[in-house]
């Protein structure tokens, strides 16, 4: 029996190590952006939509040409550029307050140049997993940094709210900046090589670059298990962000908690997100890869009808278990789609193939974003948590419109590799 991977693979430690420090200063930022916006600028649920948006807006705009260049580079070197954009991007916010000259446009701006290199680092990093890692142990890994993800959204907005309290949110960006030099440090550390990366026949310019997004593009939208998932995605996070938006708000104004209650009450999803990550392998043998995503994902959007009926007191734990299974789901989905997704994919597509989905999953993420500053300004912060819980929970038709339905388990490579 082979040993935890953790234990026995240095590349991959170092590589976990810095994504989780990195993830955990990020998730610092979730919470402090909005504070910062709230208390230094007196942002309205509107503006913080705007900055919300900003940050994802970049999917839109560049996530395309990003996996194509993926496709066809050294993927470390553009994951150790996109974490020294993201600590310029980030250390500035704090500076520009301390000299009195921080604005709302200089938010939007860090907003949209840490989200792109975030694109970068994303789209690098989902095909650089399976050159490092042994096919056997990409679930392993995946589950590793999942768990990851999990924890630092209980770990980074609790930091924040602390920070919040003791000395003001904007000392949480100072954080997250240190987090991307200590990500680029073990990513320079890491020993292993990459292979060459394959050069294929193409046409220059901007012809082969489109050539390359169409190859992407139909590949995606062609095969009917990648369809479902990205239309099921684009849908479930345009439809949260209208909610994450205005969470912040929502837990101040409506339900009638402190900067630093927010935090924690935010972590919530976090710490269900661990326990996601925990239960995914388990889930997926029982039931299968296929059926266990759908009945995950039912069981999240019952609980995220509860949301919504928050109150302060004991009706607060509501909030507490709603958010609580919504993110144990989200990241038990994303660990089985995950390394599904980089054995099903062919190596040479796997970038292109990355940022086609993302272009939908994390584009609808702004629209959703803004959504939710538009609706909550309009309708106010709870009839808007309402029609985001609604809208998650309809979602799930797009799983049920696909081939996902009929299957124990998803198929174990695309049809072109097979």
């Amino acid at each position: 029996m082979r040993g935890r991977l953790l234990g026995r693979h240095r590349d991959f430690r170092l590589l976990w190590v810095g994504e989780t420090a990195s993830l955990v200063g990020s998730a610092i930022s979730t919470v402090a952006l909005p504070l910062v916006a709230v208390e230094q600028l007196g942002a309205g649920p509107f503006a913080v939509g705007v900055i919300t948006a900003a940050v994802w807006l970049p999917w839109l705009l560049v996530g395309l040409p990003a996996g194509v260049w993926v496709d066809r580079v050294i993927r470390r070197p553009v994951m150790l550029g996109a974490d020294v954009v993201s600590m310029l991007a980030f250390a500035s916010v704090p500076i520009a307050a301390w000299l009195g000259v921080l604005s709302l446009v200089q938010m939007v701006v860090v907003a949209l140049v840490s989200g792109a290199a975030r694109v970068a680092f994303e789209t690098a990093y989902e095909a650089y997993l399976p050159s490092l890692l042994d096919p056997a142990d990409l679930p392993e890994g995946n589950a590793a940094l999942q768990t990851s993800s999990a924890s630092s959204l209980v770990v980074g907005p609790s930091i924040a709210g602390g920070l919040a309290a003791a000395v003001g949110a904007v000392v949480g960006l100072l954080v997250d900046a240190a987090t991307f030099v200590f990500s680029a440090v073990c990513l320079l550390l890491i020993r292993f090589r990459e292979p060459p990366v394959e050069q294929r026949p193409r046409a220059g310019g901007v012809a082969g670059l489109a050539a390359d997004v169409g190859e992407g593009l139909r590949f995606v939208f062609g095969d009917p298990y990648l369809r479902a998932l990205t239309l099921f995605g684009a849908s479930l996070n345009m439809t949260y962000m209208v909610y994450a938006a205005i969470q912040v708000v929502f837990l101040l104004d409506e339900v009638g908690v402190g900067p630093g209650i927010v935090g924690v009450l935010v972590a919530i999803a976090g710490v269900g997100g661990v326990a996601g990550a925990l239960v995914a392998g388990v889930i997926s043998r029982r039931f299968g890869t296929a059926r266990g995503m759908l009945i995950i994902e039912v069981v999240s959007a019952l609980a995220g009808l509860m949301i919504p009926l928050a109150q302060r007191g004991p009706l607060l734990a509501l909030f507490v278990v709603g958010s609580f299974v919504n993110g144990a789901g989200v990241v038990a989905v994303n660990v089985i789609k995950s390394a599904w997704r980089q054995a099903y994919c062919p190596r040479h597509l796997l970038g292109r193939a990355v940022s086609a989905m993302q272009l939908l999953n994390y584009g609808a993420i702004p629209i959703g974003a803004l959504g939710g500053g538009a609706l909550g300004a309009a309708l106010g912060t709870r009839t808007t948590v309402w029609i985001s819980s609604v809208g998650l929970a309809a979602s799930i038709g797009f799983l049920l419109a696909g081939p996902i339905r009929r299957d124990r388990d998803l198929p174990t490579a695309a049809p072109a590799a097979r």
